[in-house]
């Protein structure tokens, strides 16, 4: 090598070093000034660091777990769903195309997402229409506080709690039909399971099935019917089996979903949790109940 090519690298390397050791010194906070710096990525209030390191954090503006960097207000709610229907969309190809372990893989990812997690959250304490009714444990109108501090602590292995039984009147019959109603914290987790499912579900369920599934209704039924006696007249039968939902097999029911054991567990716990009806706790050995975010599936 020639000297001027040793001149060069000598000349720079000679420039590089008092920059490096005045971006050392400059990312160094002194202990003597105790400075407090606001740490970029966090929340605006309430989150300070000292030697780089997070000392306080308030429990109004950010979740417990510092990975969780947003106010409930502030999370991007569109980039969450971006990723969860992404991820769903991948679920619904998989299991098309008959991959099973990929699909089961990628369900066990979606629910250990934060993006699922968040929106499970806000689908139960925020959008649904029971958001102000409690369950056994009393909880209910869950404050953005609290809204995070579940998505935190979200775990599908927690030991189920038995449901609430609430009797309500049944339109146009004097009869009331029971609603068993789950604790928030069961309830997220159904809604969790519920993204994590929904989309193998639906590859396998037959295309002229429209109860309870998404972006379907009586209206796309009554198309249907339609479009099946244009052509020739046929019969229509009109039945409903008594106490469906109250009689369902668990065993058959469980052996019918085909899941995996990472979701077979709890969806068990859940069916076998029990119900506290007028303050007396039964069990249950069949049927599920009708009100849990999970029940339609």
């Amino acid at each position: 090598m020639s000297n001027r090519n040793w001149e060069s690298r000598l000349t720079l390397s000679t420039l590089r070093r008092p920059t490096q050791t005045r971006t050392r010194e400059a990312a160094r906070i002194s202990p003597e000034a105790k400075a407090h710096v606001s740490c970029e990525g966090y929340a605006h209030r309430g989150t300070v660091i000292i030697d780089a390191r997070v000392i306080k954090e308030r429990a109004d503006v950010m979740s417990h777990d510092q990975r969780h960097r947003y106010e409930w207000k502030a999370i991007p709610w569109r980039t969450r769903e971006g990723r969860v229907c992404k991820l769903q969309r991948r679920i619904y190809q998989a299991t098309t195309r008959g991959e099973t372990q990929k699909a089961r893989r990628l369900q066990k990812l979606r629910a250990t997402s934060w993006s699922a997690k968040s929106l499970a959250v806000r689908r139960v304490t925020q959008d649904n229409q029971g958001k102000k009714t409690a369950g056994v444990d009393g909880g209910k109108s869950l404050t953005p506080p609290q809204r995070l501090h579940l998505i935190s602590h979200m775990d599908l292995h927690t030991p189920a709690k038995p449901v609430r039984r609430v009797w309500i009147d049944k339109s146009g019959k004097p009869e009331q039909r029971p609603l068993g109603i789950p604790i928030m914290q069961a309830r997220a987790t159904q809604a969790l399971v519920k993204l994590a499912f929904e989309p193998a579900w639906e590859a396998q369920f037959e295309p002229t099935s429209f109860g309870c599934r998404p972006g379907r209704s009586s209206q796309d039924a009554v198309q249907q019917i339609g479009e099946t006696i244009k052509i020739q007249p046929r019969y229509v039968l009109d039945a409903a089996i008594a106490s469906c939902f109250d009689r369902i097999h668990h065993a058959a029911l469980l052996e019918k979903r085909h899941t995996s054991p990472h979701f077979a567990r709890p969806l068990k716990e859940w069916l076998k949790a029990g119900v506290v009806d007028r303050d007396v706790l039964r069990p249950t050995e069949g049927g599920t109940p009708q009100g849990g975010v999970a029940s339609p599936l």
